[in-house]
């Protein structure tokens, strides 16, 4: 069964398209990839489904798909963005020869389960009325600092360590991960995970 998203949907290419619209009801509209950073009239037209509905913006893990979400974050107004992450995860899709240029799998060779559970751990309004993200205190950079995830000599290791343990892609910066972490975590499931 499909769910019902209130929010638009932002995807690279069609395949991924294809593949999000066999789980989700709602409007997904395609980048075409790089050729967004060209493109002022699909800009404009972002900014305004940003502005009525709200994007979920969900790239490939890869750093491809990085620099295409660090582009639209810059482009559109944060507060009325929200990113869903896909974990990294070792293959090629199916219609492809070989895999990509850093061997994971992107948003099209994802299954079902996994696109909806990204659309949940982002923010996503699920028209059935059931909660998607959990609320509470949130999770701050003082928290991050403290668990030595970020500031310290050794930060960086400790940051791909805790993505790796918590299956999100390694191009998450500091503050992505805060974003993320944000999404998935109360602040004290959190701290009681990274206290272990």
């Amino acid at each position: 069964m499909r769910r019902k998203i209130k929010e638009v949907i932002v995807v690279e290419g069609r395949y991924d398209k294809n593949a999000l619209a066999q789980v989700v009801e709602g409007t997904i509209v395609t980048l075409d990839g790089f050729s967004v950073f060209n493109n002022q009239e699909k800009l404009a037209f972002l900014r305004r489904l940003a502005a009525e509905r709200g994007l979920i913006i969900l790239t490939d893990s890869d750093g491809a798909g990085f620099v295409i979400r660090n582009y639209l974050k810059g482009a559109l107004p944060k507060e009325q963005v929200k990113h869903a992450y896909i974990p990294d995860v070792p293959g090629k899709e199916r219609r492809k020869r070989a895999p990509g240029k850093e061997g994971k799998l992107g948003v099209e060779g994802m299954r079902p389960a996994v696109l909806l559970e990204a659309l949940r751990r982002s923010g996503a309004v699920f028209l059935d009325g059931k909660p998607s993200c959990p609320a509470g205190a949130p999770i701050t950079k003082a928290d991050l600092f403290a668990l030595g995830l970020t500031g310290g000599p050794d930060s960086a290791a400790k940051r791909r360590e805790l993505l790796r343990r918590l299956d999100l892609p390694e191009h998450l910066t500091a503050n992505g991960l805060l974003e993320v972490l944000n999404l998935l975590y109360s602040r004290e499931a959190f701290l009681e995970m990274a206290a272990d």
